[in-house]
């Protein structure tokens, strides 16, 4: 039997004419193992289920967002903290503390499209602001919109084109019915600094046995060879304490005065009396019955010309 050629190469040009030629084969690029076998499906997102195909784009992480309850339907509302008291139920007697939130000027200034601005966005100012106080380019903001200045403006993600309201629109108490469920967003109140004990809960060191002076202390804050001779990233030690972003879930709507725009929820709220608090639907209860005002993607508010700007 005579030899097989070597691959890669083409070895036509080096045989006599007369000899009939042989097929070229290429030369193979990774030196492995062919197996036999058919190649295994991939456990994620085999197409075999039916499942989508998993994507690490943008676009794909928002219609997964969209398809999940990470978002509430609607825009909510920003809200002052009055304070605490507590409502007694007549035939129980059952005690239940409270927090009242009361709703001032909530007007729709701006909304956010997905086409435009990648995501679906409500922008809601509360209070109202001397416009001598207001900066030019928010003074044809609110211009634009048809509102007063507002003092506090926000911003409230909904799911998707369902929860957009008219630019100029008022969401007032009613918003909310008793019963219903919200997440409530506010700044804590600032402790200023602290010490570990007071701002981490430890409990502190022996007051007797020889300890002098260290009662409170927090102890040592690293080790010197076994962990490098450095203190670690995110060690709990003393430093400012609070004012700081709290969220509390699932309160309960327990009154709701529609003519002094007050909401009152179960619980405590994070922040101090007068604090400015965001107010939207629980995502993990269920969505209220609701019916929202029609959207036409036009602004509602009044018409304001240039001159009135201006003049501002």
């Amino acid at each position: 039997m005579p030899p097989k050629p070597p691959t890669g190469l083409n070895c036509n040009a080096l045989l006599p004419r007369s000899t009939p030629r042989l097929p070229f084969l290429p030369r193979s690029t990774t030196r492995t193992i062919k197996s036999t076998f058919t190649p295994r499906p991939s456990r994620f997102a085999p197409p075999t289920t039916g499942l989508p195909t998993l994507s690490a784009s943008s676009t794909a992480a928002l219609a997964r967002k969209a398809a999940s309850n990470t978002l509430p339907l609607r825009p909510g509302a920003l809200a002052i903290k009055k304070g605490m008291t507590a409502i007694y139920d007549p035939e129980s007697g059952k005690r239940t503390p409270c927090t009242v939130l009361q709703l001032e000027r909530n007007e729709v200034i701006a909304l956010k499209t997905r086409d435009r601005h990648g995501y679906w966005a409500v922008q809601v100012g509360a209070g109202w602001k001397h416009p001598s106080n207001v900066t030019r380019p928010m003074l044809g903001h609110f211009a634009q919109a048809g509102v007063s200045p507002k003092r506090w403006v926000a911003e409230f993600r909904v799911k998707d084109e369902r929860g957009m309201v008219d630019v100029g629109g008022r969401i007032e108490a009613g918003w909310w019915r008793e019963g219903g469920w919200v997440d409530v967003r506010s700044t804590g109140r600032g402790m200023g600094f602290a010490g570990g004990m007071k701002k981490w809960g430890f409990s502190g060191q022996p007051a007797s046995h020889g300890n002098s002076l260290t009662h409170r202390a927090m102890g040592s804050a690293g080790g010197s060879q076994g962990s490098g001779s450095r203190v670690l990233p995110g060690k709990k030690m003393a430093g400012r304490m609070g004012n700081e972003s709290v969220t509390v879930q699932n309160l309960k709507v327990l009154k709701v005065d529609e003519e002094n725009g007050i909401v009152v929820v179960t619980g405590c709220v994070g922040g101090p009396k007068g604090c400015i608090v965001k107010i939207q639907d629980a995502i993990k209860k269920p969505w209220p019955e609701f019916s929202m005002p029609p959207f036409t993607g036009k602004m509602t508010g009044a018409p304001v010309l240039e001159a009135e700007v201006e003049a501002v």
